[in-house]
């Protein structure tokens, strides 16, 4: 329901348009006289003013100047009698929305008033979106958000993200798990002209292929046992902005053969249902699988493959650029010890020798962890060595020593490196079951297999 002002001296014509007003389920607030009228729109506020043209006193122009004094945008309509044309079109070029000749039928009253509102929803629509877009630059802060670093390595994807968000273009991000590839993805959605619009995302990875089929494209009610009600996908729910499909390599033939089929027509059905939906979203895939070798062995379809694969964008692993070490590790101090441990500040020399010298299986991501539970751990104003977690110190469980073949089959073997593997990454993690899968690179459901498997835990 909008909130419509009425200001006309001749009590029969103000009437007449509240009455229409109120019949398309509006509010009305009439004025005989442009002081009154003003008086109402401070206390009330409006989405739309119709005003006469001619009244003693403050005429419908000082009105219209008066209404853009407070608010610029506020449609604004003058009524005027036959024979004044002339100055309503001259009153339209100082800012009003229409003009209304009388008589008039309500049918036309109807038609404008329905104009005006879609124009202030407009409008406001535009301001929202426009301060949410200032809001999420200032969440972002630094240039590339989280992205930090100054190697030529992590410069390389600085570039192609200014050089494709402008773009439409599908872009594929490659890289080892915890890189931060869901970060280059948000880094190209906040520069695009989708930036207003959301960022949704969905892990391939983490559900099965049912699930998945129904996270993506919604579901209608009884699809399923269990499908009480209707579910929007992460397809519609995206609509106008960017999805982002992480892990897509683990997505299975026939998944692949629909997500072309939404690439290429922008359109698709619902699980159950029959109506075709149709969507503009922008889509960004990322993987750490090496997708050309899948298609080579018959995985993941060729045709999805140069699909997704219009701009690839590869992430490095931060052991490729160690000097990139000190600045993540004092912009994660900064964005972490304000609520883990308030008096660090940094991170003390021998304490960054430490890091600097461990492999960082797990990337960005891991470091992270590594800062914030170093944070708990820290006594004094800087990170020492000793609130660092103890796999960085050498206390850990050595890796196998050269595995002795003896007469034992290759089996035996391959299950001794892996369990020794399995064991580092189990104690790297502290015994967390979802970061030693993520170490792993594989999924928690295998893990926990692996683990009762070989003894561990």
């Amino acid at each position: 329901m909008a909130t419509i002002l009425i200001i006309d001296d001749n009590e029969t014509i103000r009437e007449g348009l509240a009455q229409v007003v109120r019949k398309l389920g509006h509010l009305a607030h009439v004025a005989p006289s442009g002081p009154a009228g003003i008086a109402l729109l401070d206390r009330y506020g409006a989405d739309f003013v119709i005003t006469d043209l001619k009244m003693e006193g403050m005429d419908g122009v000082a009105v219209l100047e008066a209404v853009r004094t407070r608010d610029p945008d506020l449609p604004t309509m003058i009524v005027t009698a036959f024979g004044t044309i002339e100055t309503a079109v001259q009153a339209m070029k100082l800012g009003a929305f229409d003009f209304l000749e009388k008589p008039f039928a309500p049918e036309v009253v109807q038609l404008k008033v329905e104009r005006a509102l879609a124009l202030r929803a407009a409008q406001r629509e535009r301001t929202r979106l426009g301060a949410e877009a200032e809001l999420y630059r200032e969440r972002e802060g630094a240039r590339y958000g989280e992205l930090v670093g100054s190697t030529e390595e992590i410069v390389r994807v600085f570039a192609a993200i200014e050089r494709v968000a402008p773009t439409d273009a599908a872009v594929a991000i490659v890289g080892e798990t915890g890189t931060g590839k869901e970060l280059v993805a948000r880094a190209i959605h906040a520069r695009s002209r989708r930036a207003a619009h959301p960022f949704i995302t969905v892990n391939c990875g983490s559900l099965v292929d049912t699930l998945l089929e129904s996270e993506l494209f919604g579901h209608e009610k009884g699809a399923f046992t269990g499908a009480i009600k209707r579910k929007l996908g992460r397809f519609e729910l995206a609509d106008g902005g960017t999805l982002f499909l992480d892990e897509i390599g683990d997505v299975s033939t026939a998944l692949q053969l629909k997500l072309l089929r939404v690439l290429q027509e922008r359109a698709f059905e619902r699980v159950g249902g029959e109506a075709t939906v149709r969507i503009d979203v922008r889509l960004i895939s990322a993987t750490h699988k090496d997708l050309k070798k899948e298609v080579a062995e018959g995985r993941f379809r060729e045709d999805l493959y140069y699909r997704l694969q219009v701009v690839p964008i590869a992430v490095p692993p931060l052991r490729e650029r160690k000097s990139d070490l000190a600045p993540l590790v004092s912009h994660f101090i900064r964005k972490l010890a304000p609520r883990t441990n308030p008096g660090v500040d940094g991170i003390e020399a021998r304490a960054l020798d430490r890091l600097a010298g461990y492999a960082w299986p797990g990337n960005v991501r891991e470091l992270e962890n590594v800062i914030e539970q170093a944070l708990v751990f820290a006594d004094g104003p800087k990170i020492g060595e000793a609130a660092l977690p103890r796999f960085l110190l050498g206390e850990v469980v050595p890796r196998s020593p050269g595995i002795q073949r003896g007469d034992r089959p290759l089996p035996d073997l391959l299950d001794e490196l892996e369990r020794g593997l399995i064991l580092e990454a189990y104690q790297a993690a502290q015994g967390v079951k979802t970061e030693t899968a993520r170490l792993l690179g594989i999924k928690t459901s295998a893990l926990y297999y692996k683990l009762e498997k070989y003894g561990i835990g």
